[in-house]
């Protein structure tokens, strides 16, 4: 049986170095715990009373999934930004958090895990394996956590891997693995995924993505259209084929390739 990198792993450049203890993810949703971190229950940022206002908001936006709004609702976004920042934490709008990245809008993330859970093999059986380009600061992995059987995300840039394994190791979330790499390689080891979500966009689809993409699974990711404007791109993966939508505009950083 093949073994999966616990948490967290390292990818190596190679991709032939082992990785870490396996990790067995929860057998549903229904048995997960809320990602938010061990902490006296408060009023302020702490309080679920503003994350309701934000998950209302999203509502009123477009956002009807339950399961995406529950879990918007559920992940404390606070704990994921500076704490210069942390008063602009629920507004719609991404923050800075280092290395010239951001972390998306609440109403990005929630549109993008939407659109995953309207995959052929989500609609049937829940959403399986998911691989995550571009771990950031780890909130969205943790709302994927809530929505996925597994999360597998990839983080380029060293500094922000160490960002977001600080930022989920309160959180204990057991489904969640951590890998650092070339997020245009994808993880080979952790295919076929059920779906693949990108949090930058580039010029084309890496033919690894679509490589280890399920038949039946989903692809959503920003990518550059012919006068550099980015748009929300689907890739379904049919029997018969590759299926591709273009959606609405979106603003994502600049997708690139190695580690650093």
């Amino acid at each position: 049986m093949q073994r999966r990198p616990g948490f967290p792993a390292k990818l190596p450049v190679s991709g032939n170095a082992a990785m870490g203890k396996p990790v067995v993810p929860p057998a549903s949703a229904a048995q997960r715990k809320p990602a938010v971190a061990a902490a006296p229950a408060g009023v302020g940022l702490d309080s679920s009373a503003v994350r309701a206002r934000m998950v209302q908001k999203l509502a009123a936006g477009g956002i009807t999934s339950a399961p995406v709004l529950q879990a918007m609702g559920a992940v404390e976004r606070h704990r994921f930004v500076d704490s210069a920042l942390v008063n602009q934490a629920y507004e719609d709008t991404s923050l800075p958090i280092g290395l010239g990245q951001t972390i998306s809008k609440p109403s990005v993330v929630a549109r993008m895990c939407e659109l995953l859970l309207g995959a052929e093999s989500a609609r049937h059986g829940g959403l399986g394996r998911v691989l995550e380009i571009g771990t950031g600061c780890g909130y969205q992995a943790a709302v994927l956590s809530l929505l996925a059987r597994e999360v597998y995300t990839l983080e380029r840039l060293r500094g922000l891997h160490d960002k977001a394994r600080d930022n989920l190791r309160p959180f204990r979330l057991a489904n969640v693995h951590l890998l650092f790499g070339d997020g245009m390689l994808g993880y080979a080891k952790g295919a076929p995924y059920a779906a693949i979500i990108a949090a930058a966009g580039g010029d084309a689809v890496p033919l690894a993505w679509c490589d280890q993409l399920a038949v039946g699974g989903r692809l959503v990711a920003p990518m550059a259209l012919s006068g550099g404007q980015q748009m929300l791109l689907v890739i379904d993966k049919t029997p018969h084929g590759l299926k591709q939508n273009v959606l609405e505009p979106v603003h994502f950083v600049p997708l690139k390739s190695g580690i650093a």
